[in-house]
């Protein structure tokens, strides 16, 4: 359950371990990335080095070196270092721990708690931090690959210090994978592994900001090639695209991810970038996203940011969510992809949105005034004595098939909530509604 920290970087490498693991950093120094908070002077960096930690949120994408860093940290400090699984653990570890940790602070020994996927842990498994957390029996740095503002009880994050980390760039995972290729001890070096660096930048590429994805098929490829005479190993493309197999896209369809690239979507739609919205819808489609979630939101957007532009936006919405339906991805992503551009070139309105806004306002804020009377029916001879219905003017006996009658409550009285654009078809129901008005205040004038 616990581990010592002299246990972390001690004995020797198993050569058995992925690559990845046999090349995590020993040092700071040889750690690549993150210089937003362990470069020279930073705030990370220097909380490390002079031992005056306090606990923390290492948050940031999957291969990105918070588990290095903790083993970092670890091998740093003077206190006992204890590694905790969040999936493997449960609440009688913790308050096993919890007890050890407050023997030891008596006797002025810190325990420094590290706790992998900390999001795994319920809210009340969190809970049962904070008192020790407060009163300094344990310093905690919990990582996560979700975000904290949603994962995590607002009480813990308090107590806390969030640092986000970043995706690794190419760049910095060329350097790792350089140094792979020439570390003896425990990457490739003995290996004579020759790769171009044109497919070194492939890997990188392709690793999508995880060091450990790209450690691991630069291995894959080495193990797979056969020597040459000479006992060279040469990695060729077509060994790499075995290796890569199948890209693992970023995305949790229930994490923050998620957010992002469905807000990615609707903007690029609303911005009408057809090019952009195909991109992150192919995004979300090739991650594994339900495409009936994608195409209820595009039926959204149809209303709410087309609307009457082209009323014939939500039958392509809704159109793309019956095939989806049909027929499933892969074959329906055509049918979405159809309806994604379609909605991003047509011409926009939020007319509607904005409309229904101000009516949702007054419906709410205002006073509920009761139906007028005259637009009432009156199924009951009680309701007819009452005056239900009495000086309901029935459209179709007029000309123009309108008639001088406010369907408003009066306190309501000349209320405007859908405002036409001049954009698209919207432009002839702007005409249209104003041909209406003036007719209505015709009328009227004609009745006074």
């Amino acid at each position: 359950m616990g581990i010592e920290q002299t246990s972390l970087f001690d004995g020797e490498i198993k050569k058995s371990a992925p690559l990845a693991d046999r090349m995590r950093p020993r040092s700071l120094d040889e750690f690549v990335g993150q210089e937003h908070l362990l470069g020279k002077g930073r705030v990370l960096r220097k909380l490390i080095e002079s031992d005056k930690l306090t606990s923390m949120i290492l948050w940031g994408p999957p291969g990105v070196g918070k588990t290095t860093l903790a083993m970092l940290i670890a091998n740093k400090t003077g206190a006992r270092f204890v590694n905790f699984s969040a999936v493997l653990s449960g609440i009688a570890e913790i308050k096993e721990i919890m007890k050890e940790a407050s023997e030891r602070r008596r006797y002025g020994q810190r325990t420094l708690l590290f706790i992998d996927e900390i999001h795994r842990f319920n809210k009340s498994q969190q809970d049962a931090f904070l008192p020790y957390v407060e009163r300094g029996d344990i310093i905690l740095i919990g990582a996560t690959t979700e975000n904290p503002s949603f994962e995590l009880n607002s009480a813990l994050l308090s107590r806390t210090k969030v640092f986000v980390l970043e995706p690794l760039t190419p760049d910095d995972l060329l350097v790792l994978l350089r140094r792979a290729l020439r570390d003896e001890e425990r990457g490739l070096g003995k290996l004579n592994v020759q790769v171009e660096d044109e497919l070194l930048y492939k890997i990188a590429n392709f690793a999508n900001g995880d060091a450990r994805v790209a450690l691991n098929t630069l291995e894959i490829a080495a193990l797979s090639a056969v020597p040459d005479e000479e006992g060279r190993i040469r990695i060729t493309d077509e060994l790499l695209q075995e290796a890569f197999q199948r890209k693992t896209l970023l995305y949790d369809k229930k994490g923050e991810e998620h957010y992002n690239l469905i807000s990615a979507f609707h903007k690029s739609l609303r911005n009408s970038d057809s090019d952009a919205a195909l991109y992150w819808l192919a995004r979300m489609l090739e991650a594994g996203e339900d495409p009936l979630y994608v195409a209820r939101r595009m039926i959204r957007f149809a209303s709410e940011d087309v609307g009457l532009a082209d009323p014939r936006a939500l039958e392509q919405a809704v159109a793309a969510y019956q095939a989806a339906h049909f027929i499933g991805m892969p074959e329906c992503s055509v049918n979405l992809a159809q309806a994604a551009v379609y909605l991003a070139l047509a011409p926009k309105s939020n007319a509607l949105y904005v409309g229904y806004g101000r009516a949702k306002k007054d419906a709410l804020e205002t006073m509920a005034q009761g139906v007028p009377l005259h637009l009432r029916n009156a199924p009951t001879k009680l309701m007819e004595e009452l005056g239900y219905g009495r000086g309901y003017k029935y459209a179709h006996d007029f000309e123009d098939k309108i008639a001088d009658m406010e369907c408003l409550p009066p306190n309501l009285k000349g209320r405007q909530y859908y405002i036409p654009t001049d954009q698209g078809m919207e432009k002839d129901f702007k005409r249209r509604k104003q041909y209406l008005e003036e007719l209505k205040e015709k009328k009227r004038r004609e009745k006074n």
